[in-house]
């Protein structure tokens, strides 16, 4: 996941960045690090967890419409 998927994800699934990061379980700023793929001059990569993690909240989403 690159940061321009990051942050589809997030407006697609309506979330604030707030409300990313507590989904997540990160601080707000992780988020924003994430959607510019930098901390400062530091290139930061969206590990592979947090990929899993927006996935299953996506998958999560479209049971509860099913239900």
């Amino acid at each position: 996941m690159n940061k321009e998927q990051f942050k589809k994800w997030r407006k697609k699934n309506g979330f604030s960045q707030g409300e990313a990061a507590e989904t997540l379980g990160l601080k707000r700023r992780m988020i924003q690090y994430y959607e510019k793929g930098k901390k400062g001059e530091k290139e930061v990569q969206i590990p592979k967890y947090i990929r899993l993690a927006c996935e299953a909240v996506e998958l999560k989403k479209k049971l509860k419409k099913l239900i």
